[in-house]
């Protein structure tokens, strides 16, 4: 019986010891294990042990697996190339071959301008360029009609382009406003190409108020210095833009400008124009009229244009009046002064008072070089003591305004100037103080066609000026 007892005591005793022994045996494992960390910063184990190897071998299983699984996962999201879609699409054909040079920019010319200078000639450009005068010869010769190139303007444009020894092989140049030559030079003769140009008037409107000038309103206004000029021109036989000019006067202009190829080419003309001066109401409007002649008139048909000019040249100041009777400076004795004596420089240009013609032309006595002009049945002006004169012959027409000679003191005379002379019916009138005729008004017939063609322009400036009255009211 007490063997029986004693038997799970000692069952109890034995399980005990193995568990004390267990613990201790694996104590320190527990211990180093509870130190493991992947936290950064914290102390590295400094050797590797079983448990190192256990960790590297997990790692090491992990990046394999990735490593599989990933370029797979790759594959099943990349496209396809085989996948894509090609259309064929058709080019336009290639040009031909005479014509690729064009498509390529090789057609044009690589032109050299030149612009005409006040006083060259078609033959100072040639000879500037280094081409032979035998070269501006066969140009000329090419021409049926070389006006344009004997009679050249400054600023107009020629070009041209030359090969590598320096030959000429082309020119170009312009054949009035809507023309364009081009000249192409080869062994056997000259090639012309004509280009047409398109060429349009472009119509403006503007308004000014004199304040420090008329140039400084024209500029205001829009317009260019050589447009308030034709402005001033229009009605300088009414107002004296030297004298008579008003702070306040104001002004109404209809003009054009001439464009081609769609850029400015040069400023055109007045239409038609208003001019307030002083309160007074002055109308301008261009016509064409039935003689081919291209004038202002007033709106009921005058001519602005008056039939002489009282002055017909720029002079500085008046050396000798109209008298019955003056001390003659050379001669010594009195003797009637039958004209008025216009100091001004040697050369200046001499102008014609009014249309007529030339009846003579000439040496006269004490007059020196001498020119008469029989306007109509009744009136004759004369021109004395000239240095030269100009190109108008006897029995030539020459129109109000043209230059027929220059200032000089040939004859009788102490020094330049011009003896301007009068004369009615053979008697001479004071130049200072006759009355000078009227311009002849259009005829009855041609005065209805002039209201028709001007009506619309005059229109236009009635609106103008009503409505910067509209304005200066309010």
């Amino acid at each position: 019986m007490n063997d029986n007892s004693s038997h799970p005591t000692l069952h109890h005793s034995r399980r005990s010891t193995i568990r004390r022994h267990m613990q201790r045996r694996y104590f320190r494992f527990y211990r180093r294990v509870s130190r493991w960390t992947f936290l950064p910063g914290a102390a590295a184990p400094t050797t590797w042990r079983a448990e190192h190897w256990i960790l590297g071998g997990v790692a090491v299983i992990v990046c394999a697996l990735v490593g599989i699984v990933a370029p797979g996962f790759a594959n099943a999201t990349r496209h396809d190339p085989t996948a894509l879609t090609t259309l064929a699409l058709d080019l336009p054909q290639l040009p031909a071959d005479a014509a690729i040079g064009a498509y390529a920019g090789d057609s044009e010319p690589d032109w050299r301008i030149v612009t005409v200078q006040p006083g060259q000639s078609l033959s100072d450009i040639f000879r500037a360029q280094g081409f032979a005068p035998a070269t501006l010869q066969r140009v000329l010769d090419s021409q049926s009609d070389a006006s344009a190139l004997r009679r050249i303007r400054p600023g107009q444009q020629f070009a041209f382009t030359t090969d590598a020894s320096g030959a000429l092989v082309a020119m170009r140049f312009e054949r009035g406003d809507a023309t364009r030559v081009v000249l192409h030079f080869a062994a056997d003769g000259i090639r012309e190409q004509v280009e047409d140009r398109a060429v349009e008037r472009r119509v403006h409107i503007a308004h000014g108020v004199v304040t420090r000038s008329l140039f400084y309103a024209g500029e205001r206004a829009g317009l260019s210095d050589a447009m308030v000029l034709k402005l001033a021109d229009a009605f300088g036989y009414d107002i004296d833009f030297a004298q008579d000019l008003r702070e306040g006067d104001s002004f109404s202009v209809v003009y054009d400008d001439l464009y081609r190829d769609g850029e400015l080419l040069r400023g055109g003309d007045i239409i038609a124009a208003t001019f307030i001066n002083d309160g007074k109401r002055y109308t301008a409007v261009r016509y064409v009229n039935a003689r081919g002649e291209s004038m202002f008139y007033s709106e009921d048909g005058r001519p602005l244009r008056k039939s002489f000019l009282r002055t017909p040249v720029e002079f500085t100041r008046i050396s000798s009046l109209f008298s019955t009777g003056r001390m003659h400076p050379i001669l010594g004795k009195m003797r009637a002064h039958k004209g008025v004596d216009y100091a001004a420089p040697s050369g200046t240009p001499i102008r014609a008072a009014g249309d007529g013609k030339i009846v003579f032309r000439g040496w006269q006595s004490g007059y020196g070089n001498f020119v008469m002009i029989q306007h109509n049945a009744h009136i004759t002006t004369a021109y004395g003591h000239m240095s030269r004169f100009a190109n108008a012959k006897v029995g030539q027409h020459v129109s109000q305004g043209q230059v027929i000679g220059y200032v000089g003191m040939t004859g009788l005379a102490t020094g330049p100037h011009l003896h301007y002379e009068f004369r009615v019916d053979g008697g001479h009138r004071n130049p200072l103080t006759v009355t000078l005729p009227p311009p002849e008004p259009l005829p009855a017939g041609e005065l209805a066609q002039f209201k028709a063609a001007t009506a619309p322009m005059l229109a236009k400036l009635r609106l103008v000026d009503g409505t910067q009255l509209a304005r200066v009211g309010h």
